[in-house]
């Protein structure tokens, strides 16, 4: 089982065209000029190889990802052009019935990424940060729903115990990856290994443990050992054997800058809530609104937050004797292209002002079934509303910082995800709540959030 190493996302199609090249010969004063023969220039041919080249890294690096997910590339992601992923690149256009250039164009590159992104839903895939250790890794939720953990690490399994996930954590003396290799490949007794590397920084055991087959990677910072280590019963195999490929590429035991455990949280934060209701129901993003001691909704006083959706990031408002709500129709069926996203933008972004304002973005489906919005709103924008061009509501938008699977020691990007309309509708109804509106207006509908925490 070749499996190996770092990270995801991308490709383009170059064309070379013909070029010609007239040639000119000189003449001499009063000589009449000799006929001149337009000779064509054959181009040089382009290698898969060099279209590869001329690539963006994380072009490359998605590429051999979703090539990973579909079950044709087995081998490091790291972006790196090599002859094993042009192979794979050929044997998914040969498995379509299409000519295997090793250059997929635009509409083989979308039907991997789609196919791709399907085989990540199907899992459950989740990029996630362990609050005990700071350490990132791809989780695949469907398969290792329960989470137990402690001070040495987490564990992540099925209900039957058919696949398990380990990161673990400990200290050693004077720690090299080749003496930490050496003794996991005994530790437990029993293991089998039939793959191995060894590099400074990390190294990788793949084999069978008992009636498991397992994965192991692992890598040291100074004395502290962290390693990831994947089991499962060889009935699993189809399934989680491109899935692991997606583990070891994500998995990062030491990120720059990560922070151990919750991280802190603005003493003043701004969000926008959404107006549902006119008895005063208000929708809005569940983390902004986390751990307030007040919560304020200007020009109407203060807001009690009765209900919260921690799957999704919902949260649920309720002030009280306000008059003159505008309450958003959040009816229907919208089309999810391009959307208007309402909301008002944190103070420092409008010089101090409390407009709101509309912003546009695209939708793109993430793993797990999220969908992302691109490119984010501002600041202040968590919580907005979110409709298509027809002026139907589409979702709640909600930002946050997400951690993707990506090179080691890069920073987390804040992301925009857009939580459905029924999935909204769903959780308005869970609460009791009537949503009356009838107007498609998101900018009278919206109002500012505002959380004071200690």
């Amino acid at each position: 089982m070749r499996l190996m190493l770092s990270a995801t996302l991308m490709v383009a199609a170059v064309m070379v065209g013909a070029a010609h090249a007239q040639l000119t010969p000189p003449t001499t004063a009063g000589a009449k000029p000799k006929t001149v023969t337009t000779v064509p220039v054959r181009p040089a041919l382009q290698k898969p190889e060099d279209t590869a080249s001329a690539m963006a890294q994380a072009e490359r690096l998605a590429l051999q990802s979703d090539l990973a997910w579909v079950g044709e590339y087995n081998g490091a992601i790291t972006g790196d052009v090599s002859e094993r992923m042009v192979n794979a690149i050929k044997e998914f256009q040969k498995n379509r019935g299409g000519k295997p250039t090793g250059v997929l164009n635009p509409q083989e590159r979308g039907v991997l990424a789609d196919t791709a992104r399907r085989k990540q839903e199907s899992v459950g895939w989740r990029v996630v940060t362990e609050p005990a250790t700071g350490a990132r890794l791809g989780i695949p939720t469907k398969l290792v729903p329960q989470l137990t953990s402690d001070a040495s690490g987490a564990k992540w399994t099925s209900p039957t115990g058919t696949v398990q996930v380990l990161l673990t954590r400990r200290k050693e003396a004077s720690p090299t990856t080749a003496k930490l290799a050496e003794q996991e490949k005994k530790e437990p007794a029993g293991r089998t290994i039939d793959y191995t590397v060894v590099k400074p920084d990390f190294f990788v055991l793949s084999g069978m443990q008992g009636l498991k087959k397992f994965y192991l990677r692992g890598t040291l910072k100074g004395d502290e050992v962290r390693t990831l280590t994947i089991l499962y019963d060889q009935a699993m195999q189809t399934t989680v054997e491109p899935v692991v490929i997606a583990m070891s590429s994500a998995f990062n035991a030491f990120p720059s800058g990560v922070q151990v455990g919750p991280p802190p949280r603005k003493t003043v934060e701004y969000a926008t809530g959404v107006v549902v209701s006119d008895d005063g129901a208000v929708i809005t993003d569940r983390i902004a609104t986390d751990d307030c001691i007040a919560l304020t909704i200007p020009g109407y006083g203060s807001a009690d937050r009765v209900a919260a959706d921690k799957e999704h990031d919902l949260a649920l408002l309720r002030i009280y004797g306000a008059r003159g709500l505008k309450p958003l129709n959040i009816a229907g069926q919208a089309t999810l292209t391009a959307l208007d996203i309402t909301g008002i933008a944190d103070p420092q972004n409008q010089g101090g002002g409390a407009a709101a304002s509309s912003v546009k973005a695209a939708v793109a489906q993430l793993g797990g079934g999220d969908q992302a919005l691109s490119p984010p709103p501002a600041i202040g924008f968590s919580g907005a509303a979110a409709l298509d061009g027809g002026g139907k509501f589409a979702g709640i938008a909600v930002l946050k910082p997400v951690i993707v699977a990506g090179p080691a020691n890069a920073a987390p990007p804040a992301q925009a995800a857009l939580v459905p309309a029924d999935t909204v509708r769903s959780f308005l109804k869970a609460h009791g709540v009537n949503a009356t509106g009838e107007s498609a207006d998101a900018k009278a509908a919206v109002v500012r959030v505002i959380c004071v925490r200690k």
